[in-house]
């Protein structure tokens, strides 16, 4: 006895607590996200983890069967699983199984069955607002969205605790928590669900009608630069995702890139008029209806305007009157214009994944390549940066940074158009939505619409497909105190193609319910249904 209590007391008691006393992790909650109202888009739930020491594992046959029914894995699974693992020390049988389930596999009272808890993330609003928020991966870590963007601030850090464990891996005395668990933070996005719900409905039906390939939809607070929706199709249920990539988990209007088309042209006016030499009744030549550009055709879809001014240009969306008025002014200024909106770069999102464009320098332009990128070719953007380009047209020339997270305070904006020429460019695009423009579809009653339609080719692996299209709408409203941008999307529709018949319906449904979720006032109360 004096032995082993007092000559052997120290080494004998090293090995019992090598034996007995564990150090185990306190998982800490990952930080919710939440709609700028509080509404929750992502939040965790506590779930537990079943492990088993095979070497300790004993069950019977029945025993066994009710486990495999409990974790809903086969029989011979989950049988093989132990017997091949015989003699480790450690094996997963199933993680993220919730607590109802497993106090059903605590009753089955089998040795060597442990339990560990674990969170796993939940998506309240499933696949509405999936591409924004993301998904994290089994281990509570962000994969995709803001999730991944956000993962180092929404993480928690784990705790660690001392423990006095039995021969069977029971915990039967806590002996100290050596450091304690640090939740994760919270994020409010600039989101508002409502606006979210509305566009996703309204893109999901656009899509559906048309048979499209794909659609996206970017609604934006002029007067912040917060997204207040952003949505896609197609879309996942990031609660339980599909196995197959198809491309539904992109964030097309961050991550895609196209050619825009006419909604171009209000930036090679804006150019234009930036220039001095023209104003919005000026008068521009289109006869007779074509001409020629480095042997190359240019013309406006077999129809003659004639002469138009300026202002009648982008209200009949004329290719020929945008390009000879690009055409007679320097490269620069058009590259400069396009340049200070953003395009060719990423904007301060901080997305993963986004795409910056395509936007090449002004001195490798030919006359017809000048041409071209004056109606939407030869350059591709997201929809993102569409979208952001016609903010800073709705906020006076004054571009502002734009945050996927609320603002408490609107930032001070760069001003990189002139106040007057953004003023002029507002009352022409609002000629576009007016009779005899080509966006009578995009108007909003109770409301003044500004935007433009766009129709585009899709380039294929032989050159143009005259066959698949771009059709998307950009307008903002009220054009007197603008509040909200909306861009419209729409890949590959079929039976229409045209942006004035494929999107802009679908951009008057979103902006005329967001203005009144917003509780924006009505300024044109004489308008009380689309013509």
């Amino acid at each position: 006895m004096i032995d082993l209590s007092i000559c052997k007391h120290a080494f004998l008691q090293h090995q019992s607590n090598a034996r007995t006393i564990r150090i185990i992790n306190l998982p800490a909650h990952r930080g919710m996200i939440t709609d700028r109202k509080g509404v929750p888009l992502a939040i965790s739930i506590p779930v537990d983890a079943v492990w088993a020491n095979p070497r300790l594992f004993t069950a019977s046959a029945q025993q066994l069967h009710d486990l495999a029914r409990l974790l809903h894995l086969p029989y011979s699974y989950l049988e093989g699983k132990i017997n091949e693992n015989s003699r480790r020390w450690f094996v997963y049988l199933k993680r993220h199984v919730t607590p109802g389930v497993t106090a059903k596999i605590k009753a089955l009272h089998i040795p060597g069955l442990f339990y560990k808890r674990e969170y796993r993330r939940y998506y309240p609003e499933g696949e509405i607002s999936a591409h924004v928020v993301g998904f994290t991966n089994i281990d509570d870590k962000g994969q995709e969205g803001l999730e991944l963007a956000y993962n180092s601030w929404l993480s928690g850090i784990s705790g660690q605790m001392k423990v006095l464990k039995d021969r069977l891996g029971h915990i039967v005395a806590i002996m100290n928590t050596m450091h304690k668990p640090q939740q994760g933070n919270g994020l409010t996005l600039s989101i508002d669900e409502r606006i979210q719900y509305l566009a996703y409905l309204e893109l999901k039906k656009t899509v559906k009608k048309y048979h499209a390939a794909s659609g996206s939809i970017v609604v934006l607070d002029v007067k912040t630069g917060e997204v207040l929706a952003m949505v896609n199709q197609p879309s996942y249920n990031p609660n339980d995702r599909p196995s197959k990539h198809d491309g539904r988990y992109r964030n097309r209007a961050i991550t895609d890139t196209f050619e825009p088309g006419s909604t171009m042209k209000t930036f090679s006016i804006v150019s234009a008029l930036e220039s001095g030499k023209y104003r919005p009744n000026t008068k521009v030549d289109t006869n007779p209806g074509w001409f020629m550009v480095d042997g190359n055709t240019i013309k406006d879809e077999g129809v003659n305007h004639g002469i138009l001014t300026v202002t009648g240009v982008l209200q009949k969306s004329s290719n020929i009157g945008i390009a000879k008025m690009t055409l007679s002014l320097p490269p620069e200024n058009l590259w400069r214009v396009l340049h200070v909106l953003g395009f060719g770069e990423r904007t301060a999102i901080g997305f993963p994944g986004e795409a910056a464009g395509v936007l090449e320098e002004h001195r490798i332009w030919r006359p017809f390549v000048l041409a071209t990128l004056s109606f939407g070719y030869a350059m591709s953007a997201t929809p993102l940066q569409l979208a952001c380009a016609y903010a800073v047209i709705a906020n006076d020339g004054a571009k502002l940074p734009v945050s996927f997270l609320k603002v408490d305070k609107a930032p001070q904006g760069d001003q990189v158009i002139s106040t007057k020429v953004a003023k002029e460019m507002l009352k022409m695009l609002h000629t576009v939505v007016e009779a005899g423009g080509t966006g009578m579809q995009a108007r909003v009653p109770g409301y003044t619409v500004a935007g433009k339609t766009g129709t585009a080719y899709i380039a294929g692996k032989h050159g143009y497909d005259k066959k698949r299209y771009i059709a998307d709408f950009v307008g903002m409203a009220p054009v007197n105190n603008p509040r909200l941008v909306v861009a419209v999307v729409v890949r590959d529709p079929h039976g229409q193609h045209f942006g004035g018949l494929v999107a802009a319906p679908a951009f008057a449904h979103v902006m005329g319910g967001a203005l009144r979720m917003l509780n924006v006032s009505p300024d044109n109360l004489k308008q009380t249904h689309v013509g």
